[in-house]
This record gives structure tokens, sequence and C-alpha cells, in this order.
């Protein structure tokens, strides 16, 4: 067996610079998402509202596996990343009232 390094063929190369770029997008993307919730979050907190809204959430999940089935996305994995998302979203949202209660 040789040590050398395999060359790696340029299409393989041209797709691993393609999602590359796609996986700085998305966190680009994120970040910028988490700005609004940030935000949202405020509101919430200033106007006392709860943190999670579960009607929200659901028309969210029904409006992302419509979006995922168009886009050829597997609809299940689609609903956990979100999932994910918004458990985030709403673990800040609670620190963010949390935080607010204490100031007022």
């Amino acid at each position: 067996m040789s040590d050398l390094p395999v060359p790696i063929p340029a299409d393989l190369a041209r797709l691993r610079g393609s999602i590359d770029n796609i996986d700085a997008a998305l966190v680009y993307l994120l970040a910028e998402r988490f700005k609004a919730t940030q935000q949202v979050g405020v509101l919430k907190a200033t106007s006392g509202m709860p943190p999670s809204d579960p009607g929200r959430e659901e028309q969210q999940v029904a409006r992302l596996r419509h979006l995922a089935h168009e886009a050829d996305l597997d609809p299940i994995f689609a609903e956990k990343f979100l999932a994910f998302i918004v458990e985030e979203v709403i673990r800040h949202h609670e620190e963010i009232a949390q935080d607010h209660a204490t100031r007022s």
C-alpha cells in the first residue's frame, strides 16, 4: 500500500466545492434567521406573550413539509430539521423572557 495521496477526480472536487458553498450559505441563513427570532423573543417578552406558539409551530411544520415535497426533499427530514431549530428558538425565547422578568 502506498502512502501517496490519491488524486481526487475533478467532478468530486467540483461537487465538494459546491457543498462547501451551500454549507456556508446555510450558516449565514441560519444566523439571519436567529437574529430575527431573537427580535421576536424580545417582542414576546415585552408583550407578555409565551415563548412558544404551538399554533404557529404547527403551521410552520405543515408549510415546511409542503415545501420539502415540492423541492423533492424528504418531508420527515425537513420536519426534524425544523423541530431542532424551533427547539433552539424556544430556548432562546425562554431565556429572553426570564431576563426580561428579572429586569422588570
